[in-house]
């Protein structure tokens, strides 16, 4: 029964797509650039469409499965407009406060900065609550954790409480990510060569999400090829965002910030750890491309952050660095995500769920892995 509930939404979703169903499984499964190169010519347009069927993940255009990377990066809308992305006003920070706010005005205790050390398991296989690293302990009929699965299975549950064949399959998840984001401050708006504005006043292309390096998809594929043997692309991928041009409170007058994601680098250079030497390099590099762009940047430039797929993973949780909480591959997706038997946000252990990023539909700032679970722990407290 309950696997029968679990394939509902897939079977109104086949009910829906009708005669549809043969493209949409193109497009989850075939190489991205068999589908663009069905609808468009220009070189340059199907490179920048590429990459957002390669963002996040440790992929190249011509590998099957990135079209559905691109389907994932376009199946929202924000106010009623499909495949927009929008800004929260005073940065990312400012969702979490919203979400917070509502939390409270229904009774929520939220605490922060206090470090969970292990979910608590009882005589009967079932979670307690959590103890915190500094000892305290916190009883609940349920937990819900959206940190990796990793970080969930391996260092938050006790391993006697799993099974060795479960405990297998986790350290199998793959986790690999490209990604190295550099977040930076500008004493002045960046003036591209393409689109001048040289009185300073921003124009609808600084509000765009700005791709750079993605001329031709030659070089994509080129940027993947060197991490996979473990160097960073000596020509980046690009995507750029100016935030501070619609939301004025994230910078002093004048003043931008700007978010780099830039791709393709490895976990480990040549087989060794990143050095801050290896990072300011890295950084140097992009900011190089840039200067082609936009003549001026590297001098606007006041401060940086610099964050390789080491340092997502030890400041944020990111396993890998992984944005997505888990590669975003065909094997890791709907009844497979994270894993066929934790697809349904419940975990062997009872009490305890999944509710991030890791679990289905994947990542990206939606909520929808949240509600899924919210909606499972409701509808299984109703049973007991």
């Amino acid at each position: 029964m309950a696997a029968a509930k679990t394939l509902m939404p897939i079977v109104r979703c086949g009910l829906t797509l009708g005669t549809n169903i043969p493209d949409f499984y193109e497009i989850v499964t075939a190489p991205i650039m068999k589908i663009l190169n069905q609808w468009f010519e220009s070189e340059p347009l199907k490179a920048t469409l590429a990459t957002d069927a390669v963002i996040g993940a440790m992929t190249s255009p011509s590998n099957p499965g990135s079209g559905y990377v691109l389907l994932h990066h376009v199946m929202g809308e924000i106010e009623e407009e499909k495949g927009a992305w929008g800004y929260v006003e005073g940065g990312m920070g400012g969702l979490s406060q919203a979400v917070a706010s509502s939390a409270r005005s229904h009774g929520v205790d939220i605490f922060t900065e206090k470090d969970v050390g292990q979910v608590l398991v009882g005589s009967d296989g079932a979670a307690k609550g959590v103890v915190l690293k500094d000892g305290t302990e916190i009883h609940s009929k349920v937990v819900l954790s959206n940190a990796t699965p990793y970080v969930t299975f391996k260092d938050l549950t006790p391993q006697t409480a799993l099974s060795p064949e479960f405990i297998k399959a986790v350290d199998q998840i793959d986790y690999t990510s490209p990604v190295t984001k550099i977040n930076v401050a500008l004493d002045r708006l960046p003036n591209f060569l393409a689109a001048p504005t040289p009185d300073g006043k921003p124009g609808p292309h600084h509000q765009c999400s700005i791709h750079l390096n993605c001329d031709s998809v030659d070089a994509l594929e080129t940027a993947y090829k060197e991490a996979m043997n473990g160097r960073p692309s000596a020509k980046p991928m690009l995507e750029m965002t100016i935030p501070s041009v619609l939301d004025p409170t994230l910078a002093p007058p004048g003043g931008h910030v700007v978010s780099f994601f830039t791709q393709f680098t490895p976990y480990h250079i040549e087989g060794r750890e990143w050095t801050d030497q290896d990072r300011e390099a890295y950084a140097d590099n992009v900011f190089d491309w840039v200067e082609r762009y936009a003549p001026g940047f590297k001098q606007s430039v006041v401060g940086r952050d610099i964050l390789a797929p080491p340092d997502l993973e030890r400041i944020f949780g990111l396993t890998g660095g992984n944005i997505f909480h888990g590669s975003m591959s065909l094997d890791q997706l709907y009844l497979a995500r994270p894993l066929t038997s934790v697809s349904n946000y419940r975990s062997p252990v009872k009490g305890l769920y999944l509710c991030g990023s890791g679990s289905h539909p994947g990542g990206g700032v939606m909520g929808a892995p949240g509600c899924n679970a919210a909606l499972t722990v409701m509808a299984d407290l109703k049973r007991q």
